[in-house]
């Protein structure tokens, strides 16, 4: 796992070794082992490498890395998991290595550099300059588990992993984009394609772009270019849907592709281990990967000492069973809120999921002892496991039926009652609402879903009252009325017959590289520890949208298959439990030990004087969180890690 990094310099001012060089050191922690750049005089393209040793630890493997006739130079951020099933296609090749970007250059050679990447299985992020065309090409993998921006600095274009390789740049005064951070505010994360600032985007999963030398003289960027895409096939496994004999056969199928899946990404000349947190997902990938393995797989959880927030138990259970090496750690609220002002520098951009806390310190715990780690994430988008698509289900199906008129009036009688009010009658409301660690919240859940009551479609229904936030129009400053990119994947979704195949479906496209992938891959990178997704392997998605929807969802609850497969090596009682998520108890920190921190930050003087966002309803809820009148936790959060990482800019 790797850094990248690079630009066309063009007539710009400057060593261009140095700046790949300070690109570069800006990625460090992404490649500690071994750095190196190339640059082309001639064209005015240099690319910089930061290298994490996974496989050949030689410096065969070291990048930018050359084809073998020389006319393709490349920079790989990743891995290619079937890289030796492609050295077996490309007989008659020399390699000076074991490494999978060798393996790749060669195939751009033989195969095109599109099709050598519609043969790759992996996760990956590249740039690879052709000398023959003269075009730089940008890819991304499919699914997006590895981050690639690019954009123009000045008048030089440029790439990186991670933004402050962008920034490292000396003519890099790109302005913050306020629609950017307006979408930011909705959604806890900024969405592709766009960043956090004006002229810079994220290649979008399984796409490409293509750079021509005089697109870069002239300053022209094209446009990206899908070579896979994941609509494509979920349409595709719609139309030709799997029919299998039995339940057991289903069972077998997703077994045996998974089983492939977690083989190929055990393939590593470092120490490998995995995420367990007790949870079916991480269970079975764990459980599958005991079954390849003759030694005991390193197996490591944290826990947390509050109430709700502790999967330890569990996870232990599982490697009990499953005679695992395992290893806990239990954090405490110390060790927890001194990660917090590390957030801004590990993530280089705004991001609020705040589960990025627990991810960060798990694998800073798991970094001391393996270089590599495998986690279940994926399960919950391909095989229907959030809670809040049943929640959604039951209660559009409830809503619809009423005229929206009436729901409106409705909604505004929920709302003449203050949340207080509801809030002390939870004992007596929260039974009726859907189940929540947050029990003594009900007026808050009550106030939202009476927001919801007005929505005119499904779509509107489930992004405003599950994934949104902030309606950015009364909170960020300057920013025009930007449409948020889920409501645009929402129309592409209108030909799926149920509601909880579009919901699956939009958290595959959006939620899942834009919040999941992100916060795991900055977190793993902050400490070099590379993180594989075996549930993620292109083949499982396609398979897993071919299987008709009863066999992800059954009697009102998600992954029935995955669990069916589970049980094959864990006792029914391991897997049966409610599912609780990744979180902190974040509601009580900001009244107590992150106060001040809080306070500092959201201080309106500061608020009006760095003019990005509208003080009054920020400090209302503020205001009303401390006072323990509402939970706001979520909504503080988004402007405190925008806060957080905007005085990080100034210094």
């Amino acid at each position: 796992m790797c850094g990248i990094a690079g630009f066309f310099y063009a007539k710009s001012e400057g060593s261009p070794e140095d700046m790949a060089s300070r690109m570069a050191g800006a990625l460090k922690h992404r490649g500690p082992d071994v750095g190196g750049s190339w640059h082309d005089a001639e064209s005015g393209v240099c690319l910089a490498h930061r290298r994490l040793s996974i496989l050949d630890l030689s410096p065969a493997g070291n990048q930018p890395m050359s084809s073998p006739s020389g006319r393709f130079v490349m920079v790989f951020n990743g891995e290619i998991y079937n890289h030796l099933d492609l050295r077996n296609e490309l007989a008659g090749q020399v390699f000076r290595g074991r490494s999978d970007a060798e393996t790749l250059l060669a195939g751009f050679e033989a195969w095109g550099v599109e099709r050598a990447l519609e043969r790759a299985v992996g996760m990956f992020a590249l740039a690879v300059w052709d000398k023959t065309e003269k075009i730089l090409i940008l890819a991304r993998d499919r699914i997006g588990e590895k981050p690639l921006y690019y954009g123009w600095a000045g008048e030089r274009f440029a790439f990186a992993s991670e933004l402050q390789a962008m920034r490292a740049l000396p003519d890099f005064k790109n302005p913050i984009n306020r629609e950017a951070l307006a979408l930011f505010m909705r959604h806890n994360a900024v969405p592709d394609p766009y960043s956090i600032y004006e002229k810079i985007y994220k290649l979008r999963p399984g796409n490409l772009l293509a750079l021509s030398y005089d697109d870069a003289r002239r300053f022209r960027l094209p446009g990206q270019k899908a070579y896979w895409r994941l609509l494509d096939s979920v349409k595709k496994g719609e139309a030709q849907p799997l029919e299998f004999g039995s339940d057991a056969d289903a069972a077998d199928a997703l077994q045996k592709a998974l089983m492939k899946s977690v083989k190929g990404q055990m393939i590593a000349d470092v120490p490998l281990g995995a995420f367990l947190s007790g949870g079916v997902d991480s269970s079975l990938i764990v459980a599958l990967m005991q079954a390849q393995s003759t030694l005991p797989v390193k197996t490591f959880t944290i826990g947390f000492h509050e109430h709700g927030f502790d999967e330890a138990p569990f996870a232990k259970a599982v490697a009990r069973h499953l005679g695992t090496e395992h290893e806990e750690l239990y954090v405490t609220d110390s060790d927890a809120l001194a990660v917090i002002p590390k957030l801004p520098s590990i993530y280089a951009e705004p991001f609020s999921d705040s589960s990025q806390i627990p991810t960060f310190l798990l694998s800073q715990m798991v970094r001391k002892n393996v270089t590599v780690a495998l986690s279940g994430d994926g399960g919950d988008e391909m095989f229907g496991g959030y809670e809040r698509y049943f929640i959604s289900g039951r209660l559009w199906q409830k809503v619809s039926a009423i005229p929206k008129p009436l729901r409106q009036w409705a909604g505004m009688l929920v709302r003449a009652v203050p949340v207080e009010a509801w809030n002390n009658l939870s004992p007596l409301v929260s039974p009726l609402l859907p189940r929540s660690r947050y029990t003594n919240m009900a007026g808050d859940r009550l106030h939202k879903g009476a927001l919801m009551l007005g929505s005119s479609d499904s779509g509107s229904f489930y992004i405003n009252g599950f994934m949104s936030h902030w309606n950015p129009g009364t909170v960020v400053l300057g920013a025009s009325d930007v449409s948020t990119p889920l409501k645009e994947a929402w129309t592409m979704l209108s030909g799926f017959p149920t509601f909880m195949e579009q919901m699956m479906m939009l958290d595959a496209l959006t939620y899942l590289p834009n919040d999941c992938l992100v916060k795991v891959d900055r977190a793993a990178m902050a400490v070099s520890l590379e993180t594989r997704a075996p549930f993620l392997d292109y083949r499982i998605a396609e398979l897993a949208w071919r299987m008709p929807l009863h066999y992800k969802v059954r009697k009102g609850a998600g992954k029935w298959i995955v669990r069916e497969v589970l049980k094959r090596f864990i006792p029914q009682q391991c897997i049966d439990r409610p599912k609780m998520g990744f979180g902190v108890p974040l509601n009580s920190w900001l009244r107590g030990p992150l106060r001040e921190w809080a306070e500092d930050l959201l201080d309106e003087n500061r608020l009006k004087r760095e003019g990005y966002l509208n003080h009054g309803p920020i400090r209302k809820k503020w205001s009303e969180h401390l006072a323990g009148r509402r939970n706001w936790q979520a909504h503080l959060w988004d402007v405190l890690m925008f806060q957080s990482w905007l005085a990080e800019q100034a210094h």
